[in-house]
């Protein structure tokens, strides 16, 4: 299987570093190319720099790590490019206003993860992760000892979320998977998994009396 996280900001840059870390092999990709070979210099041999174009056509998991609007442009422009791979959304739909308060972009009760599935294609296999820790979080609680951190994922498609379960643990953290793609708003910011709500990284043991 070929993992491509697509976007070297805070996210796709940690994420890549930590798999890479637990021995992945990964594509990393950046609409500017030169941000995506300078992210693979650091990341070693295991990483290599390819187009989004490129990414899309190569990989089996795609990683959008981009805001929330970025990935629906994406699903927008690649469409049925996108039939059979695992989309992986780690997206939190929200902004800050002049005051520095953060605020969701859509209806409190809906969820990117659940937006970007219905906007895929049918055979595309949508999972949401990665997106309930902080940038910060995800470095520093990455193979935390003696107790990991836990990775929460939501997905319809129970083989493309053992992948991504196996994507989780290679990042550093024990998988927890909170139900379907419609338990999303539940790990995106301001719901009750995440790590602002919770106000911590929580062990698998402590976050399966939460979930």
């Amino acid at each position: 299987m070929t993992t491509a996280i697509v976007g070297t900001g805070n996210i796709g840059s940690r994420l890549a570093a930590n798999l890479v870390a637990g021995g992945e092999t990964v594509l990393v990709a950046s609409r500017d190319l030169d941000d995506a070979r300078a992210l693979a210099t650091r990341l070693g041999e295991r990483a290599a720099a390819v187009t989004v174009d490129e990414a899309v056509d190569a990989a089996d998991t795609l990683v959008l790590a981009v805001w929330f609007d970025t990935i629906k442009e994406l699903v927008g422009q690649y469409g049925d490019r996108l039939d059979g791979k695992i989309v992986v959304d780690p997206s939190n739909p929200i902004a800050q206003n002049d005051q520095g308060e953060f605020s969701k972009t859509i209806p409190e009760d809906e969820s990117a993860g659940a937006t970007i599935a219905a906007l895929l294609p049918t055979g595309a296999r949508p999972v949401k992760a990665f997106g309930t820790l902080s940038a910060d979080s995800l470095t520093s609680a990455a193979r935390r000892s003696p107790d990991r951190g836990v990775g929460f994922y939501a997905t319809d498609d129970e083989a493309a979320g053992r992948e991504v379960a196996d994507l989780i643990r290679a990042a550093g953290f024990d998988p927890l998977k909170v139900g379907g793609i419609d338990q999303s708003v539940r790990i995106e910011v301001f719901g009750d998994l995440h790590e602002f709500t919770i106000g911590s990284v929580p062990s698998l043991n402590e976050a399966k009396k939460l979930v």
